[in-house]
């Protein structure tokens, strides 16, 4: 259902950095693998000081379906994941919890969604506590598709 290419339209998110930089967020693509039929390989395709860089992650699959578990560097790093609503065409929320803070992401198969899909992205936000003041947005154009092999991270984004 998650595979192939999407689009970081929004996140919902308490993160400081997050606050502090919102006005420097670079348009994001993902592409996502499926392995082994459960675990997933993501690739995350972004902008950092006008490179393209390539961040590699993996899912694994957790005890039920459309969870799934990111294990960062380090004790206590691990993040939950877990698939909120999809439509394998058009849109994806997710929800990552990593100890007692939570974000969600609406990811798009276009770069833009309808008014409908932000509507349901808004919604789960606020069932989570999270208003629109801590809602982002990513920028609609100027997306990497690929990295060169200097360009590449293995782990957390």
């Amino acid at each position: 259902q998650l595979a192939g290419k999407w689009f970081l339209v929004g996140v919902a998110s308490r993160c400081s950095y997050l606050a502090e930089h919102s006005h420097q967020l670079e348009a994001t693509t993902v592409m996502v693998t499926v392995l082994d039929g459960q675990s997933l390989a993501i690739s995350t395709f972004r902008k950092l000081d006008g490179m393209c860089w390539e961040i590699r992650q993996r899912y694994l699959p957790a005890q039920a379906p459309g969870r799934f578990l990111l294990k960062g560097r380090g004790h206590g790093s691990k993040v939950d994941v877990v698939v909120g609503e999809v439509d394998p065409s058009s849109f994806a929320i997710l929800y990552y919890q990593k100890g007692r803070s939570i974000s969600v992401k609406l990811y798009g198969r276009t770069s833009q969604v309808s008014d409908t899909i932000m509507d349901k992205f808004e919604q789960h936000s606020r069932s989570v506590g999270l208003s629109e003041d801590v809602t982002y947005y990513f920028p609609t154009y100027g997306f990497c598709d690929s990295a060169d092999e200097f360009h590449i991270l293995d782990g957390e984004l």
